[in-house]
C-alpha cells in the first residue's frame, strides 16, 4: 500500500525532466479523471484542461514561459483553463445534467437553478473570472497529489504570458483563457533539485488544534 505522506515528501517542482522519458496513456488517462473529479463550486466546474503533447508547440511555448524549459523537456503540458462566459445557458447545462444522471425532481431543483441564475447574473466580468481562476487552483491542488501518488513529476507555473498561450493554442476558439501550467513527465537524473530536503514551517507552527 502507497503511503500518501512519503509520496507528498517525494514530490517537488522538477527545475529539468528527462525529455526521453514519455507518460503512458493510463498515466495520462488517470490525471484527465483526477481533473474532472476535482470539486468545483457549486459543482459548476468553470475549467477545461489542455493537455498538449506536442514538442513542436511545447517548444514555442518557453519564450512565453519565461525561458522556463520545463515547458519543452515535459512529457505532457496540461494547461488548466477557465471558461470564459459563464451564463444562464452554462447554468442550465449543468442542471440538466443534474437532472439526467440523479433523476432528481424539478421540484427540488428548479429553485436553487434560480437562484444561481440569479446571482450569476448580477457578477460582473472580473467576479466571475476571479472566482472561475479560483476552482482552476482547486484543480491544480489536486493534480499535484494525483501525481505524487501515482509517482508523476511535475512543475506547477504560475509564470507564464496567458494571452500568448491563449494564442497559440487557439483557446479562444474553445470560449477558454489559460490560467495555470502543469508541465508532467519524469525528472531528469541530473536535476540537483531532486535531493534537496523540503523546507517548511515546523508543523506546530503551521497548524492550530482547538479541541
Amino acid at each position: 500500500m502507497k503511503d500518501s505522506i512519503k509520496n507528498l515528501e517525494w514530490r517537488y517542482a522538477v527545475k529539468k525532466f528527462d525529455s526521453e522519458k514519455t507518460l503512458s496513456n493510463e498515466k495520462i488517462e488517470r490525471l484527465k479523471k483526477a481533473f474532472n473529479l476535482t470539486a468545483t463550486s457549486y459543482g459548476l466546474q468553470p475549467i477545461r484542461m489542455v493537455v498538449l503533447q506536442n514538442k513542436e508547440m511545447q517548444g514555442k511555448l518557453v519564450a512565453s514561459s519565461y525561458g522556463q524549459q520545463q515547458v519543452f523537456q515535459a512529457s505532457h503540458v496540461l494547461i488548466i483553463c477557465i471558461e470564459r462566459v459563464v451564463d444562464k445557458d452554462f447554468i442550465l447545462e449543468y442542471f440538466n445534467r443534474v437532472k439526467n444522471i440523479r433523476k432528481t425532481s424539478e421540484s427540488i431543483i428548479n429553485p436553487f437553478e434560480d437562484a444561481l441564475v440569479s446571482s450569476f447574473s448580477k457578477k460582473d466580468f472580473k467576479e466571475v473570472k476571479d472566482w472561475a481562476t479560483n476552482q482552476a487552483y482547486l484543480a491544480l491542488g489536486n493534480l499535484l497529489t494525483v501525481c505524487a501518488f501515482e509517482e508523476i513529476d511535475s512543475c506547477p507555473m504560475e509564470g507564464f504570458v496567458p494571452s500568448a498561450y491563449d494564442e497559440l493554442l487557439e483557446l479562444e476558439e474553445f470560449g477558454l483563457s489559460s490560467v495555470l501550467v502543469l508541465p508532467v513527465g519524469y525528472r531528469a537524473q541530473d536535476d540537483m533539485f531532486a535531493e534537496m530536503k523540503k523546507v517548511r514551517r515546523p508543523l506546530k507552527d503551521s497548524i492550530i488544534d482547538i479541541i
